[in-house]
């Protein structure tokens, strides 16, 4: 579907700014995209010499051409929301966490299975959430760990992971949005510029190997220790029939097959170089994967009766119909991004905005974080807040000036994106967080900010590190050093700093 795109001057900003602004002050991000959608459709077609109704026929016309575009991902999104559910339903977390519960025997040993176990389970923070609290907690609780500390780690390692994942249906998501500047190539670039990302993981498995804890998460270890728990044979491990291997096996060859497909899609078997084939059409290639996790699921349960196949069919209608919240944000952030591009000139009016201001772009980066670390917080969304920001951060990076920087302003979008969805309250993995750990959910956002935000201030140093030195390594560098100090630091004096309300 062709569209003609008329420049609207300063009237072309309106359209984002009215969706963020709305979103910010309703928390709702689904009316606000659209409100910005058919706004920026009235701008188009009044300056166009059309009507109203020409005007909402415009936006389903967008939006209808924006779903053909993303059919791919679509379907991928739907294939691997069916094989995560029908992996929870198959008693394979359960038995894994039979299997490691034998294994583990310490507090260090548990926090780092939890931890590598929310690594593995990259497909999907949900998936992850739950599946990593369902299968550890019964250990942690038999180690003394507290449930506040589970939370935390199982919150790490769900969104920061899969953000940085190539194969899951954030990877996806965002290489849909920046589908006009290199889709899934553009895509891995960012990853070493996800600064909060990569800082979580690591501060992760600095907490977990030296134990160091500070603030309200230290006084919740405490009470943890003085707390009788049951042994692993009397939690709330879920019996049934599943083996380790009915939770290794599909995501196993999930992962496999989507590399493979990607790779025979872009012709790789036919002589194309590797990195070339798996840019061309990544979500044809993981729509294959996801299609053989779920077909090696259905070998592997039906003929053992982990489940009928009335249950199987339903298991995968629910798990497509839980992917229907976030494809709604994926499908009305294409389409406003669509409006600002294809339409009303939004990257013309912001490139010649840009090419006239006196701020240094080296600041860009560390703005456009601390930027959608606030949105993200007020919202309780990163797929909402990456959504609205990238089509504008790309149209901005397409000026003279800002162009070097569209890598790393990216990689900031994505970072603040993640850390405000980790320690909104509102935040439905930040819930699902609290769920999956079975924790108080305002102990767990009270305990996680500190750590979250201490990432975050260290990131703020890495992206004016980044902007100006545009490497990302030395930045890293820096990151690390700075935050494993200041963990030292804040676990022998940094209790006075910190208070909370539920120390009872």
């Amino acid at each position: 579907m062709e569209f003609t795109m008329i420049e609207t001057g300063w009237l072309s900003i309106l359209p984002p700014i009215i969706a963020i602004v709305l979103a910010l002050i309703t928390k709702e991000v689904y009316s606000s995209l659209f409100i910005g959608i058919f706004s920026g459709m009235l701008i188009y077609s009044f300056s166009s010499g059309g009507t109203l109704i020409s005007a909402t026929a415009l936006t389903f016309d967008m939006m209808s051409s924006k779903i053909s575009d993303n059919a791919y991902m679509i379907i991928f999104l739907a294939l691997l929301w069916a094989v995560v559910m029908l992996v929870s339903k198959s008693g394979g977390s359960s038995a894994y966490g039979k299997w490691a519960g034998k294994r583990i025997r310490s507090k260090r040993s548990a926090a780092f299975a939890t931890s590598l176990l929310g690594i593995l389970i990259f497909i999907d923070d949900g998936f992850n959430c739950l599946t990593v609290g369902t299968v550890m907690r019964p250990i942690t609780d038999r180690l003394r760990i507290s449930r506040e500390k589970l939370a935390y780690i199982i919150d790490a390692t769900a969104a920061p992971v899969c953000i940085i994942a190539p194969v899951s249906s954030w990877a996806v998501a965002v290489a849909s949005e920046v589908s006009e500047t290199g889709g899934f190539h553009t895509f891995l670039s960012t990853i070493p510029y996800n600064f909060y990302a990569l800082m979580t993981i690591l501060m992760v498995f600095v907490i977990s190997f030296t134990g160091r804890d500070f603030g309200p998460m230290k006084k919740a270890e405490e009470r943890a220790k003085q707390e009788t728990t049951g042994d692993i044979s009397s939690t709330d491990t879920v019996q049934g029939k599943g083996k380790v291997i009915d939770l290794v096996l599909p995501i196993l060859v999930l992962i496999i097959c989507a590399i493979l497909g990607m790779a025979y899609v872009g012709g790789f078997f036919e002589g194309v170089s590797f990195s070339e084939a798996i840019g061309y059409n990544p979500t044809a290639g993981l729509s294959l994967g996801a299609f053989a996790g779920l077909i090696t699921a259905l070998l592997l349960y039906l003929p053992r009766k982990l489940m009928k196949p009335k249950e199987f069919i339903e298991c995968i209608v629910s798990g497509i119909g839980n992917i229907v919240p976030p494809m709604l944000i994926l499908i009305l952030s294409w389409t406003l991004g669509g409006v600002c591009r294809q339409l009303i000139g939004t990257g013309v009016f912001i490139s010649g905005f840009v090419s006239k201001t006196s701020l240094p772009m080296g600041f860009l980066p560390f703005l456009i974080f601390v930027i959608a670390a606030l949105m993200s917080f007020s919202m309780g969304t990163s797929w909402g807040t990456f959504g609205m920001l990238i089509p504008i951060v790309t149209l901005i990076c397409e000026t003279e000036q800002a162009a070097p920087l569209l890598i790393p302003v990216l990689g900031a979008t994505l970072a603040g994106s993640v850390y405000g969805d980790h320690c909104s309250p509102i935040s439905d993995t930040t819930i699902l967080a609290s769920t999956g750990a079975d924790c108080k959910h305002i102990r767990h956002v009270e305990t996680q900010l500190p750590y979250a935000t201490l990432v975050a201030a260290v990131c703020a140093v890495g992206y004016l590190i980044a902007g100006f030195a545009l490497s990302p390594w030395i930045a890293i560098a820096v990151e690390a050093l700075l935050l494993v100090a200041a963990v030292l630091v804040l676990s022998r004096s940094g209790d006075r700093l910190f208070k909370t309300k539920s120390e009872d």
